[in-house]
């Protein structure tokens, strides 16, 4: 029997499942949405309240790789190509976000009774925004591709490149550090941290696609699950080892991989790590608020902790909005960025281990940072509501004019398998100009196609998270083209679960395949060789001298008389009437059978024994 102490990880692990499982629903219940959950959550088992966790610190270092994964998956989704068309924001409106927060941050420091270097410091820290948080509620909305998405996403990706600048700045305020020394030691980490990311690029470029092509087809799924894991950790342990940010170096790493066959199947591994470690990453924010201090403290912390979420909601909002963005979006945005970021919780104890603050003063400053990640998704809860509210009076107002018309509007399409079926009719979606996500699990097929120009993804289309990371959720029409009858029909039974309001065509083996997927309720079924056989049929006729209009009129009255079979097979399946499903002649042959020799005739007469007994 085991002692105590072999299962003394097990309370923890209990303690974070029992606070998700129970907060979060509620908290969506209620529409704050699940990041307050998961921080209401760490409040009730830290040290505070029911004091589960003792140490909220050390479960915040396990707890940040939910951020790094994070930021993989989001470098995964854009493109290289969109990351240069967005330089203006990133270098324009995020380095205008933070020197302006900073300046006013520090002016409210030193009216507040920070010294100079102190103020600056604050402001340095708190300028910064919770990457997790504004991109999480970015994704429980959908809205990361939208505008005002895309460039909040601009001002977070410069402010996580700045961090490695900051940290180097904050020995330059401190009383007792030399200017000189301090300018060459941040001259030596700038070029460390370029050479780690000169390095990490050449790798992502000439080494991760070959990799992945090569354990993909040893087709060992917990291989690739565990090469993926290995390149995000490698890679933010990369920059971390040269004091860069660790969510950057995943970020570069996926972004590396968009252009990727693999990418689908890399973010389908990684998701599930992902949310959990993230929503662990929050519950670890709301564990480090001491409510000793904030019972103590509570006027002034709430008072700061409004009037920062309002300034920064404010200055993003006005420069959003300088720059072109719609009333509506610079607020959005603003109060994404809103709360405190991640590495205020360096920055801040840095600054009183440099003397700029004192003690208390960092105390008093990290509960605010904490509580702006508590107020900011509040706040961003709130400019919703009043968006909502606003688009239903002008809603009210235009009622009376006439509705849209959408008929005909397209929307992106998944196609799963690309094989010979896949390729002719993937075809003939481009040619129309469609945007479309292709998937195939044969690295050979996938190598075939980026020959041609053509671009496919890895993923195993019967795995729910797989169909997830390549669009399923988002498409208008799932396209089944796979060959395998089994593999065809459960993938086509998990998409009519999962994504009821997609449609879904398949390609079916024969007659069986058809009704058993039309009891599934897709909405379209083809027999791989029904157009085809019909087809050459009709090239037989002609070529044994039959006119083409006859051929036409034979191969379609067949076609019609063998899909009006197809339809009293389908329901009478559906009627619960035992339907025997077998090859028989549409039109009644005009001898008897014939055979050709003893085997034959044996053969003939075992079959119409069996079908005898069938019946």
């Amino acid at each position: 029997m085991a002692d105590a102490s072999s299962t003394s990880f097990l309370p923890p692990i209990v303690a974070f499942c029992a606070a998700a499982v129970v907060a979060v629903p509620i908290a969506q219940k209620l529409g704050i949405g699940g990041v307050l959950g998961y921080m209401l959550g760490g409040i009730i088992i830290g040290p505070s309240l029911l004091g589960i966790i003792h140490d909220p610190a050390s479960v915040r270092h396990i707890a940040e790789m939910g951020v790094v994964l994070l930021l993989f998956i989001i470098g995964l989704e854009l493109k290289l190509s969109r990351l240069i068309q967005m330089r203006k924001d990133i270098f324009g409106l995020g380095l205008a976000q933070l020197t302006v927060t900073v300046a006013v941050i520090a002016g409210v420091g030193v009216w507040a009774g920070l010294s100079v270097a102190g103020a600056i410091a604050t402001g340095m820290a708190f300028a910064l925004s919770a990457t997790s948080i504004a991109l999480q509620i970015l994704e429980e909305r959908g809205d990361l591709q939208l505008p005002y998405g895309q460039r909040s996403f601009a001002v977070l990706l410069f402010q996580d490149m700045s961090i490695v600048p900051l940290l180097a700045l904050m020995p330059l305020l401190a009383p007792f550090k030399g200017e000189a020394a301090s300018w060459a030691q941040m001259l030596r980490e700038t070029a460390t941290a370029l050479t780690a990311i000169a390095a990490l690029v050449v790798s992502g470029l000439y080494l991760l696609n070959p990799m992945f092509r090569l354990l993909a087809s040893l087709n060992v799924r917990e291989i690739m699950t565990a090469a993926a894991l290995l390149v995000v950790l490698g890679s933010a342990l990369l920059m971390e080892s040269v004091g860069l940010s660790m969510a950057l170096g995943a970020f570069v790493a996926g972004l590396l991989l968009a252009e990727s066959n693999f990418k689908h199947q890399l973010e389908a591994d990684i998701e599930p790590f992902r949310g959990l470690l993230l929503g662990l990453f929050f519950m670890s924010v709301g564990m480090g608020l001491d409510l000793k201090v904030l019972a103590q403290y509570w006027m002034p912390l709430i008072g700061f902790t409004l009037l920062l979420v309002t300034a920064k909601i404010g200055i993003a909002a006005l420069l959003l909005r300088a720059s072109c963005s719609n009333w509506t979006d610079a607020l959005r945005a603003g109060a994404l960025l809103s709360p405190a970021g991640e590495f205020s919780f360096v920055l801040l104890p840095m600054a009183a281990g440099l003397l700029l603050v004192t003690p208390q003063q960092a105390t008093l400053l990290l509960a605010i940072a904490a509580l702006t990640m508590l107020a900011g998704p509040l706040a961003a809860k709130a400019i919703e509501i009043v968006i909502a509210r606003r688009a239903a009076a002008r809603a009210a107002i235009m009622s009376d004019l006439p509705v849209p018309d959408f008929e005909g509007a397209s929307g992106s399409v998944l196609v799963i398998g690309f094989g010979r079926f896949g390729q002719l009719a993937t075809q003939v979606l481009l040619t129309e100009g469609l945007d479309i996500t292709v998937i195939d699990r044969d690295v050979e097929i996938i190598a075939t196609a980026a020959r041609f120009g053509f671009k496919v993804y890895y993923g195993d289309g019967t795995q729910l998270n797989t169909l997830q990371a390549a669009g399923a959720d988002r498409a208008r029409l799932i396209a089944i083209c796979t060959d395998g009858v089994e593999t065809t029909t459960s993938i086509a039974r998990l998409v009519k679960t999962q994504f009821p309001l997609a449609q879904v065509h398949v390609r079916a083996y024969d007659r069986r395949h058809v009704i058993d997927l039309v009891s599934i309720g897709v909405d379209s079924t083809l027999r791989e060789t029904m157009f085809s056989a019909l087809a050459f049929g009709g090239g037989v006729l002609r070529g044994l001298g039959i006119n083409a209009e006859r051929a036409s009129e034979v191969t379609d009255d067949v076609r019609r008389r063998d899909e009006e079979r197809l339809i009293l097979q389908q329901t009478e399946g559906m009627q619960g009437v035992p339907t025997l499903v077998r090859p028989e002649p549409l039109t009644a042959p005009r001898v008897t059978d014939r055979a050709l020799s003893e085997e034959t005739r044996q053969a003939i007469a075992t079959a119409n024994r069996d079908r005898k007994a069938v019946e």
